[in-house]
């Protein structure tokens, strides 16, 4: 068996990315690394993101994809809380669904399965 479970991710500000990624997309904070300025956020599946504050950070076609529920209703939810998307809910060329763009320019995109095999 093999199963992605981690992804490092750099940082400009660790805070400011820790806030983002806890307050936008619900992940928990798994443990932190104080001396390497790094913290492990988990979704709930058990997937963790270490980010990891850096000076070279470079997003360049970096994107995230996260199931939901329900990318609609996740949509008007989160809109409501006052996230800010980059576009609403759209066909695209890896789907359906909205993308939001995290501090450091990372896109982060949302997708669920029945969109995707409808829409």
């Amino acid at each position: 068996m093999m199963k992605f479970d981690h992804l490092a991710l750099p940082v400009s500000n660790l805070d400011r990315a820790r806030a983002w990624y806890i307050a936008t997309l619900g992940l928990k904070v798994e443990f932190e690394i104080p001396a390497r300025h790094a913290v492990a956020l988990q979704d709930g599946e058990g997937f963790a993101i270490f980010l990891e504050e850096r000076a070279d950070v470079v997003p360049k076609g970096v994107a995230l994809w996260f199931q939901v529920d329900d990318v609609d209703k996740a949509f008007g939810e989160w809109t409501a809380r006052g996230v800010a998307f980059a576009h609403p809910p759209q066909k695209n060329f890896w789907g359906y669904g909205p993308e939001l763009v995290d501090p450091d320019g990372y896109i982060v995109r949302l997708w669920d399965e029945r969109t995707m095999k409808e829409k």
